[in-house]
């Protein structure tokens, strides 16, 4: 007999955004799994793990990067897994990248967990975006700077949510 679900999944996704010579956010690739589309670093929450503490935490386990400043929470996402449709609660967060560093690079995955030893192609992609990212998950730039607005923008994208910004 399975137990019933004890509510959606807490997830948290950086825009890390390096400001100069241009903004440009931080996005990956799977180096070997192009098919799931570049991503921004996003995972779920370990239990008594604040929002900024467990973005920071993805953020340098998915790409490496460390030294990004959390600047504030921009709205939390109600979409369900677009491919198992399980519930889930994300929390996007802006933060500002250290203003050195690579606009490019390879990272592969440390630790034990589902993500260990994968490699993930890391840039500073110009904003607004060329093109979309994976799991709309570009839905809420247009919170951080109207410019950088996702095409049909939070309102054209489906499911719930909700905006904190303010």
């Amino acid at each position: 007999m399975t137990s019933p679900p004890t509510g959606p999944r807490l997830r948290v996704a950086a825009y890390v955004i390096r400001r100069h010579p241009f903004p440009a956010l931080l996005v990956f690739d799977h180096a070997d799994v192009p098919e799931a589309g570049t991503q921004v670093p996003a995972g779920g929450v370990v239990p008594g793990e604040d929002p900024e503490r467990a973005v920071l935490r993805e953020v340098a386990e998915e790409t490496g990067l460390t030294g990004a400043r959390v600047v504030r929470r921009i709205a939390v996402d109600a979409r369900p897994h677009p491919e198992t449709g399980q519930p889930r609660l994300t929390t996007f967060l802006l933060l500002d990248a250290p203003p050195d560093g690579p606009s490019a690079w390879e990272h592969r995955v440390g630790g034990d967990g589902a993500d260990a030893g994968m490699r993930f192609a890391c840039r500073f992609a110009p904003l607004p975006l060329e093109h979309p990212l994976a799991d709309a998950q570009d839905a809420w730039l247009g919170l951080v700077d109207p410019h950088w607005s996702a095409s049909g923008g939070a309102a054209g994208r489906p499911g719930p949510a909700r905006d904190t910004a303010h």
